[in-house]
């Protein structure tokens, strides 16, 4: 296989919380309808925040047999649906095919945070012989790629990156590797639940959060009274295959091609090196064959923290040009979902080349000083073929990718 062979990708799914399926996700989306309100799975009395954005419409252990769901951490249960959905959705059936020849990689920030925090209150309140076995696989970061590999028979290279907000893109771009190594096909992207106490309480010690309490002004990425974000859960899986393989077995229409991917990591703070997030933007513009003027849209990380904002926008400017491209930021509807940020910000991106349509940044009002940038405020047509998606995760990491509509052969 050509090292430079196209990577399609063949199907997605997303669970996010403004719709825990792609349909009813995008239709919200492009309505600008907010899946961010109280957080009411635990008490929060005792935190300074009050908002997330919950997945209240879907029940895993409902869809995956209470055998599996006592096993699994709320992210890998998020992780097992979505898989399921997206090998539906690219009509492949894993069983008919080579299993060391599929793989799984996907991201996460937290690994089963809610599943660990219950075993260790056991520990604390009852002693060790009220521990479960299962914790010892549960929380592990690799639990969800090797649920999957296990339910779908898939034997082939497997992974798991942690790189925080950054990791979906990086799953993605291992991905690509794996393909054109040895593999034919990869479940790949990221969900995460990080909302239990303890994970909650990791997001408040980077000092990042919002203590907003309105949901529809809460995460204002860009805005010029951004004050940090909104945790959130859910994510998105993606089936990944070789063009060759794809179009061998009659896939179906395809949603896109992974086309460029790169990644940097910041400079020690004070060095007075450029922070790393042009640099990706350069190499994954690189890494695709494309020039800054073919790039119809950018879906930027958008942290809502007044001085990332501007370094992000900068990074933008200086490749675009001031108000040079239309840039956006849907995750503004449903907060910050960590790993399942970035794949999340994919499949809007190959939703928007499907519909021809750019997904609005709603809580955006006014545009902070120093962020020169075009920002989609409301939903609108126009032709989307190739798209940037930027990611920034907590110390240093930055990912971008470019995607683009899948060109004939």
């Amino acid at each position: 296989m050509e090292p430079r062979a196209r990577t399609v990708f063949s199907g997605l799914s997303v669970i996010a919380p403004n719709g825990s399926t792609t349909d009813r996700f995008w239709r919200a989306t492009l309505a600008g309808v907010s899946g961010i309100g109280p957080l009411d799975r635990f008490d929060t009395s005792g935190y300074p925040v009050r908002l997330a954005g919950q997945v209240r419409d879907i029940a895993g252990p409902a869809l995956l047999g209470s055998r599996l769901a006592v096993q699994t951490d709320r992210w890998t249960q998020l992780g097992l649906v979505a898989a399921e959905r997206a090998l539906a959705d690219a009509a492949l059936d894993p069983a008919r095919l080579d299993p060391y020849a599929m793989s799984v990689i996907t991201a996460t920030s937290s690994g089963g945070n809610e599943f660990g925090q219950r075993e260790i209150e056991k520990l604390w309140s009852r002693g060790p012989r009220f521990v479960g076995p299962y914790q010892s696989i549960a929380w592990f970061y690799a639990a969800t790629t090797g649920q999957i590999s296990i339910r779908h028979g898939m034997k082939g290279a497997c992974g798991v990156l942690v790189s925080e907000q950054a990791g979906g893109l990086d799953a993605l771009g291992h991905s690509r590797r794996a393909l054109v190594d040895d593999a034919s096909v990869v479940i790949s992207g990221g969900t995460d639940a990080p909302l239990g106490p303890y994970a909650l309480a990791c997001h408040l010690s980077a000092g990042l959060m919002t203590a907003a309490d309105d949901p529809a002004t809460a995460y204002r990425p860009f805005d010029a009274g951004a004050g940090g974000y909104v945790a959130g859960e859910g994510g998105a899986l993606f089936v990944l295959e070789r063009e060759d393989t794809w179009r061998a077995r009659g896939g179906g229409p395809g949603w896109g091609e992974l086309a460029g991917y790169a990644a940097t990591f910041d400079p020690r703070p004070g060095s007075a090196r450029e922070p790393g997030l042009r640099r990706a933007i350069d190499l994954a513009l690189a890494d695709a064959g494309v020039g800054p003027s073919g790039i119809d849209v950018v879906f930027a990380d958008g942290l809502a923290v007044p001085e990332a904002d501007r370094a992000e926008a900068e990074a933008i400017s200086a490749v675009f040009g001031p108000y040079g491209v239309p840039v956006t930021v849907p995750k503004c509807l449903v907060g910050r979902l960590q790993s399942g940020g970035a794949p999340l910000d994919v499949a809007m991106a190959l939703l928007a080349i499907r519909d021809g349509v750019l997904p609005g940044t709603p809580a955006l009002t006014d545009l902070a000083p120093g962020c020169d940038l075009d920002v989609v405020r409301e939903t609108r047509q126009a032709p989307v073929r190739t798209a940037l998606v930027l990611a920034r995760g907590h110390e240093g990491f930055n990912a971008a990718a470019v995607v683009r509509a899948l060109r004939p052969s």
